[in-house]
């Protein structure tokens, strides 16, 4: 009966907004990952493989909720003289994720700086299958569901509240993921602003895994990168790109301005 409380229905609110604000470079892996199967079965993808983390989000977050304290655990230790630490299960998690999306990013980027021809790569790039596509999606999703689950328990301890924001927050990241694949299948040119974002988030990942399992090199402990500055390399890269591209585009118009008054100097002698 408490569960339509307001303090209840404040905390359901900063949790949907929380949620969405550390869903974008979970919306950035679904649209680049979709782009991998058949256009027609893209946007199936996309909805399939988010609904389908929306149930496994709430089962994890059950479990979480039930055995927070085992995840915090380690249940072993790296004692190798130049590496040390000791790992639990949520660090494990996140250093494999992050070195996953860093993989995935650093192929994706190699792949667009080796094809000569992009109208052929468009058509033989479809080299995923929809079953791995969505499992892939799924997979990466709870990846990135630990902090916003963990997140949420520092914020209430109401099993539905939590559930009702990741239920809502999934049904904006589906609405959402489909205006971002969108947008990118649109300015092609974004790509590579997308993946380099993306393989921040795959850094930020690891290193936040790292800081868990209080990984050392030589001695000097591997710190998390803070979100502000995730946030501020994010806008700066933005920033950069929409400055690059007016400017490409003025070049872009003087070469063909200079080139149009050159034909026309051509035909008057």
């Amino acid at each position: 009966m408490d569960l339509f409380s307001l303090e209840n229905l404040f905390t359901l609110a900063m949790l949907i907004l929380l949620q969405a604000v550390l869903g974008f470079d979970n919306l950035l892996y679904i649209s680049i990952e979709s782009k991998r199967v058949p256009a027609e079965s893209q946007r199936m993808v996309r909805r399939l493989g988010i609904g389908l983390a929306i149930l496994l989000r709430i089962v994890l977050l059950f479990v979480v909720v039930q055995m927070i304290e085992t995840f915090k655990q380690p249940f072993f230790g790296i004692h190798l003289g130049i590496i040390e630490g000791e790992v639990t299960v949520h660090a494990l998690i996140v250093l494999i994720g992050g070195g996953f999306i860093i993989y995935t990013a650093m192929k994706e980027i190699y792949h667009m700086i080796s094809i000569e021809d992009l109208s052929h790569d468009e058509k033989g790039s479809q080299r995923r299958s929809v079953a791995s596509a969505v499992t892939l999606i799924v997979i990466m999703n709870l990846v990135f569901s630990f902090d916003s689950i963990l997140s949420a328990l520092a914020l209430t301890d109401v099993f539905w509240v939590m559930a009702i924001a990741i239920i809502v927050s999934g049904i904006m990241m589906m609405v959402l993921a489909d205006e971002v694949a969108s947008f990118l299948a649109r300015n092609r040119m974004y790509e590579v602003l997308g993946l380099f974002i993306l393989f921040i988030v795959g850094v930020m990942l690891v290193s936040e895994g790292g800081h868990l399992a209080h990984l050392t090199l030589f001695g000097v402990p591997v710190e998390p990168m803070a979100k502000s500055t995730f946030y501020l390399v994010l806008g700066v890269m933005v920033v950069v790109e929409l400055v690059q591209g007016r400017y490409q585009k003025k070049i872009l118009a003087r070469k063909h301005a200079e080139i149009k008054a050159g034909g026309a100097l051509a035909v008057a002698d």
